[in-house]
């Protein structure tokens, strides 16, 4: 691209979530399978570090209600002219408009110039941070994963995560609620469980809880599995609660006036409810409690690459070093979302692309041949 870290920018547009003030143990729980390979490298670069690394630039950082961590000027830009000055300060030079092509012999690097010509350089180390493929027309399109591929790389393919969930809204719901919120819900798939608000979209659910479900929804329809999405519309009230307050007497009141003046659900609420009730609602207070606990939506799909926030999948951490270095190509480093890991938003992403650029830049700092001895 014409400058410099266009998907860093995108991801300060909605106040550049850096990482998250939770403590190390739980946060390294975020990350999947892949926590114990990631823990070395974000123990030696903790969200403190970062923290600290940003007030080195100028750019200090507040603890959001939520434990997320933003810039105290609450954008990307800043923080990005300060990192760039400081580089340009240290002697980096910066070459637009270049492709990676593939590998040559060695640590031989094949790349492609803004006219189109191929050139082949041979550096004493390289850190490749080339993204996933999320939001590609920023750059970042996984068009990497051909030529490590082809290098016989092993690599786990890449999939959208973070994204948009699919479903096939009846046109009188998407008429009546496209756009509009659906608040403090509990979100559950399998072992799989997050709260927050939701957006009803032409396709499906956007908002939080929804991108936190996503890879685990995306993997149940990659198996051909059932992908239901359990809407807990009372996360913080029971079933025997519930069935009690609807147990209540309603006269000659409608079913949805009795769910509104005794649980207070809304409209939108309701309407759901009956999204995932095609056989008609319950009218055993008991029964129609559990639809509220877990009213079942199918999911069609998720969002893909284009729309997604983040990429899962990525090179396998068995072809790396303790150093992020590819063990079939010494000098060469991985660092970011083009490892295989899938992490959650609210600041898991970047600290780990932070912690293991650390670690790359450490490893990519130290000759290779003393490297190779000290191992």
């Amino acid at each position: 691209m014409p400058s410099a870290a266009r998907k860093f920018l995108m991801a300060g547009r909605g106040g550049l979530n850096l990482t998250h003030s939770e403590s190390l143990d739980p946060f390294l729980t975020r990350y999947g399978a892949a926590a114990a390979r990631l823990e070395p490298h974000l123990r030696a670069f903790s969200p403190q570090d970062l923290r600290e690394f940003c007030a080195g630039l100028g750019e200090e950082t507040f603890i959001g209600t939520s434990g997320r961590v933003f810039p105290k000027s609450f954008k990307a830009s800043p923080l990005l002219r300060a990192l760039l000055a400081r580089l340009s300060r240290q002697g980096v030079v910066f070459k637009m408009r270049h492709d990676f092509v593939g590998f040559g012999q060695g640590r031989g690097l094949k790349l492609r110039d803004p006219a189109g010509a191929a050139l082949e350089i041979t550096p004493d180390a390289a850190v490749f941070a080339l993204g996933g493929a999320s939001w590609p027309r920023l750059g970042a399109d996984g068009g990497w994963t051909r030529a490590f591929a082809e290098a016989g790389i092993p690599l786990t393919p890449l999939a959208p995560a973070n994204c948009a969930l699919h479903l096939a809204w009846s046109p009188h719901f998407l008429e009546a609620f496209e756009g509009q919120p659906l608040k403090s819900l509990r979100l559950v798939h399998g072992e799989k469980a997050a709260r927050g608000d939701l957006v009803v979209t032409r396709r499906g659910l956007e908002g939080g809880p929804a991108y936190a479900l996503a890879s685990a929804l995306r993997e149940s329809l990659a198996r051909g599995e059932a992908a239901t999405l359990s809407v807990d519309l009372r996360p913080d009230q029971s079933i025997e609660t519930l069935a009690a307050k609807l147990g209540r007497p309603r006269g000659k009141a409608s079913l949805a006036t009795h769910l509104r003046k005794t649980l207070a659900l809304s409209k939108i609420d309701i309407a759901l409810l009956r999204e995932a009730s095609p056989e008609g609602l319950p009218q055993d207070p008991q029964a129609l409690a559990a639809r509220i606990k877990a009213a079942p939506l199918k999911i069609t799909g998720v969002a893909g690459f284009e729309r997604a926030i983040s990429t899962a999948g990525g090179v396998a951490f068995e072809a790396l070093d303790a150093d992020l270095m590819l063990k079939a190509r010494r000098g060469i480093f991985i660092a970011g979302e083009m490892l295989d890991f899938d992490a959650p938003t609210g600041g898991y992403l970047l600290q780990a692309a932070f912690s293991t650029g650390v670690a790359a830049g450490k490893g990519a700092a130290t000759p290779v041949e003393k490297a190779a001895c000290s191992r």
